[in-house]
C-alpha cells in the first residue's frame, strides 16, 4: 500500500521545493530577443512532477510564447520535445502562464520561445530539479484502493473455484463431489498465487521506494565539513547524504561562476550581525581552502556555492565555532559586513549607510512583503549628498550580488541581476561561456554593464520570491571606487 501510495503521489501532486537552501523556484530576468522577459518556474515537489511556468513580458507586443523543458547539457540538451504554448492572462496581457511535466532530476532548462511584433526570440532558463519528499497517501484514498485490492483477490480465488467446479457442466447438472474437492484445490493453489503476486508487488514497490527516498537524500544539501588549520587556515570538504553523492559529484571537476569555483558565506548567529563573502581555491584530494582573515570569535553558518560538471548547483551547509582569527588582509573578491544584529534593528528599513558618506536605498514601495510572490527588488547607491552615484563599478563581472537569509537559517538564497541561477548554468543553457560572458555585457537581467571604462548605473535590481513568512536579512553587494560594499535590509515577510 505504501507503494502504491507513493506511485499516485508522483501522479497527482505538484508545489514548489527548494532550489538553493529552503528557497522554492527559480527566478530569472533577461532579454529573448527584442522581448524582456520575467521569468519563474515553480518547480515540483516529487519528480516525475509538473512545474508551473510563469511568464511575464516588459512590453505588451508579444503575441505567443512556447516552453519546452530539455537537459542542460550532454545527450538531450539540443533534441527538444514539442514545446507547450503558454497561455495568456484575459485580465494582464502581458502574463503568461503554462505547466511542464519534468520527467527526471538533475541540471534541467525551460526553454522559452518567443513571437510578436518585433520577430522571434529565445531564451532558456536553467532549472535544478530533483524530489525533495516522498508525500503519503490520503487515508480515504488507500482504504478504497485496500478495499478494492482484497475485493478482487477474494474475487479472483472464487472465479477460479467456480471455473473448476462448474465449468464445463451441462445445464441443470450438479456438481460431483470430485469436482467440489477439485475446485477447493484450485481454489488453494490460486489464493497462494494472488498472495505470492500480492507480496512480490510489496517487495517490488518497497524497492522502488526506497530508491525513491535515496533519490531525495541525494539531492539534499551537502554538508560542509570544516577545519581550522594553522589558526588561520580553513579547509573545506563536501559530504553527500547520499553514501553515491561524492562517486557522481566530483569536487575536483567543478566549474567557474563568475570567475570563482567557489562562493563561500560565513555568517555569524544567531543575531547575523557579521558576514563574510570569500572565495577558497581549490586543495588536494577534492578539498577547498581559505587564509582567513581577520575575524572575531563566535559562531557561524557555512553556505558554500558550487557549480558541478554537468551545471547542477549545489550549496554547501555546516556551522563552525571559530576561535578569534589572526588572518591576511581581504583582497580581490573578497568582503565582509560587521553591523547591528537581526532583532536589533528597524525591520523594512530601506536605507544602509555605506562608508564616505554613501548610502544604499531599496526601493521598496508601501505594499507589504508577501511570501511565494515574484517580486523585483530594486536598489540604488547614492553619494553623500544624496545624488546617483558615479563610481559604481562590476562586481565579479555583473552589477551585483544580493544574499537572501532567513532568521532561522532556513533559508539561503545567493542572487544576481539575472535572477537566482548561477551564472555558469545560464552559461550553459544560452549556448557556453561565450554567449554567458556576451550576456553579462548587458542582456542578462537588469546588468546594465559599462560600454567602456566608465561607471556602471547606480541601480541594481534583483528577480526573487521568499519561499516562506518570517524574519529575512537581504545583504547587497556593489563595488564602487575600487571597493566592495555592503548594504544590508531586513525584512518581515507575511
Amino acid at each position: 500500500m505504501r507503494g502504491i501510495g507513493i506511485l499516485v503521489a508522483l501522479m497527482l501532486a505538484a508545489v514548489s521545493l527548494s532550489a538553493h537552501v529552503g528557497s522554492a523556484d527559480v527566478f530569472f530576468e533577461g532579454d529573448a530577443g527584442p522581448y524582456h522577459l520575467y521569468v519563474t518556474v515553480r518547480v515540483p515537489q516529487v519528480i516525475p512532477g509538473i512545474a508551473e511556468i510563469q511568464v511575464r513580458s516588459a512590453s505588451n507586443d508579444v503575441e505567443k510564447i512556447e516552453i519546452v523543458p530539455m537537459r542542460l547539457s550532454g545527450a538531450g540538451s539540443n533534441f527538444p520535445p514539442t514545446p507547450d504554448v503558454t497561455e495568456r492572462s484575459k485580465q494582464d496581457p502581458q502574463f503568461f502562464t503554462g505547466s511542464l511535466w519534468l520527467m527526471e532530476s538533475g541540471a534541467l532548462k525551460v526553454r522559452v520561445s518567443v513571437e510578436g511584433s518585433k520577430g522571434k526570440g529565445e531564451l532558456a532558463v536553467p532549472v535544478p530539479a530533483f524530489a525533495q519528499r516522498t508525500l503519503p497517501m490520503e487515508r480515504s484514498l488507500g482504504g478504497l484502493l485496500g478495499f478494492l485490492m482484497v475485493f478482487l483477490a477474494v474475487g479472483l480465488v472464487f472465479i477460479a473455484g467456480a471455473a473448476a467446479r462448474e465449468g464445463n457442466l451441462e445445464p441443470g447438472e450438479t456438481p460431483s463431489p470430485a469436482r467440489a474437492r477439485r475446485a477447493r484445490v484450485v481454489m488453494a493453489i490460486t489464493a497462494v498465487i494472488v498472495l505470492g503476486i500480492i507480496y512480490l508487488g510489496k517487495a517490488w514497490w518497497g524497492a522502488e521506494a526506497s530508491n525513491y527516498k535515496r533519490g531525495v537524500n541525494f539531492f539534499k544539501p551537502p554538508e560542509a565539513e570544516t577545519q581550522l588549520e594553522n589558526g588561520n587556515r580553513l579547509v573545506i570538504r563536501a559530504k553527500g547524504q547520499d553514501p553515491e553523492w561524492s562517486k557522481r559529484v566530483d569536487m575536483g571537476e567543478v566549474i567557474p561562476d563568475h570567475n570563482h569555483l567557489m562562493h563561500l558565506f560565513l555568517i555569524s548567529t544567531p543575531g547575523m550581525e557579521r558576514m563574510w563573502h570569500l572565495h577558497p581555491e581549490r586543495g588536494g584530494e577534492g578539498a577547498f581552502a581559505e587564509d582567513l582573515p581577520d575575524m572575531p570569535a563566535g559562531h557561524y553558518e557555512v553556505f558554500a556555492d558550487i557549480v558541478d560538471k554537468d551545471g547542477f548547483p549545489w550549496t554547501l551547509v555546516g556551522q563552525i565555532d571559530l576561535p578569534q582569527v589572526h588572518g591576511k588582509p581581504m583582497s580581490g573578491d573578497d568582503s565582509n559586513w560587521i553591523g547591528g544584529a537581526l532583532m536589533a534593528q528597524t525591520a523594512d528599513a530601506n536605507v544602509a549607510p555605506l562608508a564616505d558618506g554613501y548610502k544604499i536605498v531599496w526601493e521598496k514601495g508601501s505594499a507589504p512583503l508577501v511570501a511565494n510572490t515574484a517580486m523585483t527588488f530594486k536598489f540604488r547607491l547614492e553619494d553623500k549628498d544624496g545624488n546617483p552615484a558615479k563610481d559604481m563599478e562590476p562586481y565579479m563581472g555583473m552589477a551585483g550580488h544580493a544574499e537572501f537569509v532567513s532568521s532561522d537559517m532556513s533559508v539561503f538564497a545567493h542572487i544576481h541581476p539575472a535572477g537566482s541561477a548561477s551564472m555558469a548554468a545560464l552559461e550553459l543553457a544560452n549556448g557556453g561561456p561565450a554567449v554567458g560572458a556576451a550576456a553579462m555585457g548587458g542582456t542578462m537581467g537588469s546588468m546594465a554593464m559599462p560600454a567602456a571604462e566608465g561607471a556602471l548605473d547606480p541601480e541594481v535590481s534583483f528577480p526573487y520570491g521568499f519561499p516562506k513568512p518570517g524574519e529575512y536579512r537581504i545583504f547587497v553587494q556593489v563595488k564602487r571606487a575600487g571597493q566592495i560594499e555592503t548594504g544590508v535590509f531586513n525584512a518581515r515577510v507575511q
